[in-house]
C-alpha cells in the first residue's frame, strides 16, 4: 500500500531517517534547503537526534511523531529536521552541549530548539506527547510574539557551547613520571566495584577504553589488586545478560549494577572493542572463558553484521515485534518443552526459573561455575558441557525462528576500523588466520568505497553511496588499524597509507593555536561552532587517538616532531586527565608510555612475520614492531642483510646488538 505521508527522508539512506520518512511530520535531514528555508520563513528549526537503536527514540516516534494533530503543529511552526547521531556527530555534539547546559541532563532521543541560524534556545530529550505539544505550542507563541527572549538565550548558550571543549595550549615543560600514575590510579581505585566488577552505580556501561591502561599499568607496576579487578569485571561482563550467552556480542549497556539486564541493542563500536579488551586479556590471564566469549562475538559480527563486500554494519536494535528485548527473554516451560531431560541442568547453569529473573521472563546469565553445577548433578565437567553445548544450540535455532531485531545496515568507517582492529588483535592472541583475512578484506573495502586519490575520507556508506565528508574520528581510527596491521604483517603500504593519511589529517584538522585537533575538517560546511573531542567515552576521543598515533608513527618514521605534538596534547590535557581520569582512559595509556618508555623491536629478514608471530605468545604492551626485508621505513634502515635473520631491541634512542631469537629478544626486554 502505498504510504499516506511521504517526506524529504525518502531520499536518505540511513535506516534511522529512514524510519521517519513517511510520518506526518515534514522532516527535512540537515541541509542547507532546510536551513535557507527557515531563514526565509523565520521558523524556529527544530533539531531531532538519534539513532536506529534507540529505544526511547521508537517510542517518542511512536507516540508523537506519528500523531497527525501534534505533526500539524510541528509542520506549521517549525522546520523539523532529523539527524542521525552516528553519520553526523558533528551536529549531535553541539546540541548535545546544549541541552546539557539548559537541563544538565542528556542522552537520546534529542530534541533542540534553534533559531533560524542554528543557535540553540531551548531542548531536552525524550517528551511525552502532552508534554510535547505544550513544549511546541509554548515555544512558537513565544517566538512569534517576544523573539528578543529567543536571541538572549541563543546567545548565553552559544557562550556555553563555546567553552564546553576549550583547551589552552600549555606552554610551561610539564613531563611525567611515575608519581602521576600512581594519583591517577588511586582516583581509579575509589570507583571500582569490588563485588560486581566496573565502576560503581547503575547503569553500568563495559567502557573498555579504561581497562586498557589499567592491564598496561599492572604491566609495569604487578600491582595485583588492578588485577584483580580486571578479571573480576571481564568475568562478570562475560556471566552477565550484558553478554547474550545463546548468539554472542554485548549489549550496549546494563541498566542494573549486576550486569543483569541490559539495554538490548548491540552496537558494532561496543563489541569491536570488547573483542579487543578480551584478546588483550587473555595474554595476561588465559581464561578459557575469555577465549570464549571472542569466538563467540567475532561469531556473531561474521553472521550479523558482515556485509557480502566486506563492510561491518552499525548496529542490531533492542526492540522486536515493538517489545523491548523479546528476542533474547525466556519462559521457563519453553525451555522445558524444547531441551526435555536435559532443561533442569540447563536452566540451573543459567538462571531460568517460573517466577523469572527480569519482569517474569528470563535472561540467560551465569552465577554458578560449572564444578558447581557438575557437583550438584554428579556429573563431569565433560558431560556438562556437552549438555550446556547441545542445548544453546537448540535453543538458538528455536530463537533464530523469532522476528530478529531490527538491523543498521549502513557501514561507518570509524567503528569499521574500529572492528577490523578486533580481528586483528584476536589474531594476534588466537592465532587463527581467518581473522586476519577477514581484517584485510574489511580495509580493501574502506580504501576502495569511502577513500578517494586525493585522501579523502568519507564517514558512510550503503548500498554504493558514500555521501557524508569523514570527521576525525573516521581518520583517527583508519590510522590506528592500520598501524596495528602493519605491526602484524610487516605489510609497508599499509603504514604507508597511514603516514599519508595522517599528514592529510594535519592539514586540514589540526589547530595550531591550541595544538589540538578540531573534530571536522577546514573544509567542512560550517556550524554554529568547530569542536574538538577531548573526553574518552564510550569510544575514545579522536584526539587521543590521534595522539596515540602521532606518537607510534613518530617512532616508526623517526618523526621527532610527531613526537612533539602528540606530547604536546598530553601536556594539554594532563591537568583535566589528573583530575577526572575516569573520562580519560585513552589518555591514561598514552601517559604511561610516556613514563615507560616503548620498546621498539625491528625484526629483519625473511622470517620477520613467523618471528613476530613469537612474540605475540606473550604480553607485551609496550612495543612497536617494525619488520620485514625491505627497509624503507626509517626504523629500518640499514638494519636488513640478505639471508640473515635479526632482532633489534631499541629503546630512548639507544639500541642493544642485534640478536637472532626472540627468546633473546624477549631477555632485553624484560631486563
Amino acid at each position: 500500500m502505498k504510504p499516506k505521508y511521504t517526506n524529504k527522508l525518502v531520499n536518505e539512506t540511513s535506516p534511522y531517517l529512514l524510519q521517519h520518512a513517511h510520518n506526518p511530520v515534514n522532516w527535512y535531514p540537515w541541509n542547507d534547503e532546510a536551513l535557507n528555508k527557515a531563514k526565509k520563513e523565520n521558523k524556529l528549526l527544530l533539531i531531532s537526534i538519534g539513532y536506529s537503536a534507540c529505544h526511547w527514540c521508537h517510542v517518542m516516534e511512536r507516540e508523537s511523531f506519528h500523531d497527525e494533530s501534534i505533526a500539524q503543529i510541528m509542520n506549521e511552526n517549525f522546520m523539523c529536521i532529523k539527524v542521525d547521531r552516528e553519520e553526523r556527530p558533528d551536529i549531535d555534539q553541539i546540541y548535545m552541549y546544549a541541552v546539557q547546559l539548559i537541563t544538565g541532563n542528556g542522552g537520546w532521543p534529542l530534541n533542540c530548539f534553534a533559531l533560524p541560524d542554528g543557535r540553540p534556545v531551548y531542548g531536552g530529550t525524550y517528551f511525552k506527547p502532552e508534554q510535547w505539544e505544550h513544549i511546541l505550542e509554548s515555544l512558537s507563541t513565544t517566538y512569534k510574539k517576544e523573539p528578543e527572549r529567543f536571541e538572549k538565550a541563543a546567545k548565553e548558550i552559544t557562550n556555553g557551547i563555546n567553552v564546553f571543549d576549550d583547551v589552552i595550549k600549555i606552554k610551561e615543560d610539564l613531563s611525567f613520571n611515575y608519581e602521576d600514575l600512581l594519583e591517577i590510579m588511586s582516583k581509579l581505585r575509589k570507583s571500582f566495584d569490588h563485588k560486581n566488577g566496573g565502576s560503581w552505580g547503575s547503569p553500568k556501561f563495559p567502557m573498555p577504553v579504561n581497562y586498557f591502561p589499567l592491564m598496561r599499568y599492572y604491566y609495569h607496576s604487578k600491582d595485583h589488586d588492578v588485577l584483580k579487578h580486571i578479571n573480576l569485571t571481564l568475568n562478570k561482563l562475560a556471566t552477565g545478560g550484558i553478554y547474550d550467552q545463546l548468539g554472542g556480542g554485548f549489549a550496549r549497556y546494563s541498566v542494573d549494577k549486576e550486569w543483569l539486564v541490559p539495554h538490548f541493542e548491540k552496537m558494532l563500536y561496543d563489541n569491536a572493542q570488547l573483542v579487543s579488551l578480551y584478546s588483550e586479556a587473555y595474554k595476561l590471564n588465559p581464561d578459557i572463558i575469555y577465549k570464549r566469549v571472542v569466538t563467540e562475538t567475532l561469531e556473531f559480527v561474521e553472521r550479523e553484521l558482515l556485509s557480502p563486500e566486506g563492510g561491518f554494519y552499525s548496529a542490531y536494535d533492542a526492540d522486536s515485534e515493538g517489545e523491548e528485548g523479546k528476542f533474547y527473554i525466556w519462559d521457563r516451560y519453553e525451555v522445558d518443552i524444547l531441551l526435555g531431560e536435559q532443561s533442569k541442568v540447563f536452566c540451573d547453569y543459567y538462571d531460568i526459573s517460573l517466577a523469572g529473573n527480569w519482569e517474569g521472563r528470563n535472561i540467560l546469565n551465569i552465577k554458578h561455575t560449572k564444578e558447581e553445577i557438575a557437583n550438584r548433578y554428579d556429573i563431569s565437567i565433560k558431560k556438562l558441557d556437552d549438555i550446556l553445548n547441545k542445548s544453546k544450540q537448540v535453543l538458538f535455532e528455536q530463537r533464530e525462528k523469532r522476528t530478529k531485531p531490527g538491523l543498521d545496515d549502513k557501514t561507518l568507517t570509524s567503528w569499521n576500523a574500529l572492528m577490523a582492529k578486533a580481528f586483528i588483535n584476536a589474531y594476534d592472541t588466537f592465532n587463527e588466520e581467518k581473522y586476519l583475512i577477514i581484517a584485510q578484506k574489511n580495509i580493501d573495502f574502506l580504501e576502495k568505497n569511502v577513500l578517494d586519490s586525493k585522501l579523502q575520507l568519507k564517514r558512510n556508506y550503503k548500498n554504493g553511496k558514500a555521501t557524508i565528508s569523514a570527521f576525525l574520528d573516521d581518520y583517527a581510527l583508519l590510522i590506528d588499524v592500520l598501524i596495528e596491521l602493519y605491526q602484524n604483517t610487516f605489510n609497508e603500504d599499509r603504514i604507508n597509507l597511514a603516514i599519508s593519511l595522517m599528514e592529510f589529517t594535519l592539514e586540514h584538522f589540526f589547530d595550531a593555536s591550541s595544538g589540538m585537533f578540531f573534530y571536522t575538517s577546514k573544509k567542512a560546511s560550517k556550524l554554529i561552532k568547530r569542536s574538538k573531542e577531548l573526553n574518552d567515552n564510550v569510544i575514545p576521543a579522536s584526539n587521543s587517538i590521534m595522539a596515540s598515533n602521532l606518537f607510534k608513527l613518530g617512532h616508526l618514521f623517526l618523526k621527532q616532531e610527531y613526537i612533539d605534538i602528540s606530547e604536546q596534547m598530553l601536556i594539554n590535557m594532563k591537568d583535566k586527565v589528573m583530575r577526572n581520569p575516569s573520562y580519560y582512559g585513552n589518555w591514561f595509556n598514552l601517559i604511561i608510555q610516556h613514563v615507560h618508555k616503548p620498546h621498539e623491536i625491528c625484526i629483519v629478514g625473511d622470517n620477520a612475520v613467523e618471528n613476530k608471530k613469537e612474540f605475540n605468545k606473550f604480553y607485551l604492551p609496550n612495543t612497536i614492531f617494525a619488520g620485514g626485508t625491505l627497509g624503507n621505513i626509517p626504523l629500518l634502515e640499514n638494519r636488513y642483510s640478505e639471508g640473515k635473520m635479526s632482532i633489534y631491541v631499541c629503546k630512548n634512542n639507544v639500541c642493544n646488538k642485534p640478536v637472532k631469537s626472540v627468546k633473546e629478544a624477549l631477555e632485553l626486554i624484560s631486563s
